[in-house]
């Protein structure tokens, strides 16, 4: 029995991945809108990320923008990612930040309990998961935006990869409105905010950022393509966080490198669907080789 239900996670985890690399290969750059999706159950659904069905397909949905707290640590990687939300947003210890965590899974699932609208490029959304997941941009049965009310019911912060929306705003802009949303959540001590403290989150930021230099020092090296003091990034082992800082770099494209990582030199992007020549040399000011992940 043990080996049946073994031998058919493996199948349905395959098939799962077959399904994403077919669809994969078949998405452009548009957005694609997909009507009346519903959410599914799945432990593994929290705030930012969960199962859906929309028509006869099954996705696991990563959403643009946001990122919410941790809802329990499995690995080193988990630990690390709930240190860093814990001293971004002042909380006085990892379990509270736990805490909202669950408040934010719990948000999205009652916000989503009505069939809503998927908006989706099918970019891949890399990371701890073993289902592929694709960047989405929710838009809820009330005609909200998902991200847009994590952010300011303070259960979201506004981070990570972005893209323009389906009405043409773009996604610095869009960006630009969910930081106005954190800051008003935290002034009315919204959420999250409520436990904030000032001290303690100015502390906290500064270490994770002297943190960040100390390991950028692996990843990054000088540069004379930059300006002067300016760092590189290896591009076989920046995050998709780093990545999708760079000037200019589109969020498909971002989930593409990911894809074909690692590379034996920086040519090879041209690979990238909407890669080109003179975008390739304005990214050689930012990404180098440096080895394998």
């Amino acid at each position: 029995m043990i080996l049946r239900q073994t031998l058919n996670a493996s199948l349905l985890t395959a098939a799962a991945i077959l399904w994403f690399a077919t669809r994969s290969q078949a998405a452009d750059q548009n957005l694609q809108r997909l009507d009346n999706a519903v959410l599914l159950p799945h432990a593994a659904n929290d705030g930012d990320s969960f199962h859906v069905r929309a028509g006869t397909a099954e996705l696991t949905l990563r959403l643009y923008f946001v990122d919410c707290c941790e809802t329990e640590t499995g690995s080193e990687s988990d630990a690390r990612r709930l240190r860093e939300q814990t001293r971004y947003f002042g909380l006085p210890e990892a379990q509270r930040t736990l805490h909202f965590g669950a408040l934010a899974k719990t948000f999205t699932a009652q916000a989503l309990s009505r069939p809503f609208t998927v908006h989706t490029a099918y970019a891949r959304a890399l990371g701890r998961s073993t289902v592929p997941r694709v960047y989405a941009l929710i838009t809820t049965a009330a005609g909200e935006d998902l991200a847009a009310l994590l952010v300011q019911n303070g259960l979201a912060r506004p981070l990570g990869v972005g893209r323009a929306l389906p009405d043409g705003v773009s996604r610095d802009e869009q960006a630009e409105r969910l930081r106005d949303l954190e800051a008003a959540a935290m002034l009315t001590r919204t959420g999250i905010w409520a436990e904030a403290n000032a001290e303690r989150l100015g502390v906290g930021r500064a270490e994770e950022r002297a943190e960040e230099r100390e390991l950028a020092t692996f990843v990054a090296r000088p540069t004379g393509a930059g300006p002067p003091g300016g760092t590189t990034l290896d591009i076989n082992r920046a995050t998709p966080e780093q990545l999708a800082a760079i000037p200019g770099l589109r969020a498909e494209w971002v989930a593409a490198i990911l894809t074909g990582r690692p590379y034996a030199r920086l040519d090879d992007l041209l690979k990238v669907k909407g890669i080109g020549p003179k975008t390739l040399e304005k990214l050689r000011e930012h990404l180098t080789i440096g080895g394998g992940p």
